[in-house]
């Protein structure tokens, strides 16, 4: 499993515990340095039931700036995939990928149900 967390996001820290107290193996990567791979957003996308809105932290200052709400709309999932593998600080977090499901944003009773 691998959590892609940004060090300064409360919930990303709320995730982190929650795994830790879980006793879960996972291998942290920081957002910001280390943004998923297309192949890695590809296979949450799959998880997501396609919804590429679920990988965008729609809530940042980032998404805001670029006007992404509007944009969305008209760009090909390509683009959006590759500008998410680019900005680290677009992609909803905590984002954890595991080997048979994948899981954006922190939800304890979510999480529970796929890690206990």
């Amino acid at each position: 499993m691998i959590v892609y967390l940004y060090e300064k996001c409360s919930t990303c820290k709320q995730a982190l515990l929650f795994l830790k107290q879980h006793r879960a193996t996972f291998a942290v990567k920081e957002i910001t340095a280390t943004p998923p791979s297309i192949a890695e957003l590809q296979q949450m996308l799959k998880y997501q039931n396609g919804n590429l809105k679920k990988l965008f932290n729609t809530s940042g200052l980032l998404y805001k700036e670029m006007q992404l709400s509007e944009k969305l709309k008209e760009m090909t999932e390509k683009d959006a995939l590759l500008l998410l593998s680019q900005h680290g600080m677009l992609v909803k977090r905590p984002f954890l990928l595991a080997d048979n499901f994948g899981l954006t944003g922190f939800n304890e009773t979510i999480w529970s149900q796929k890690l206990v």
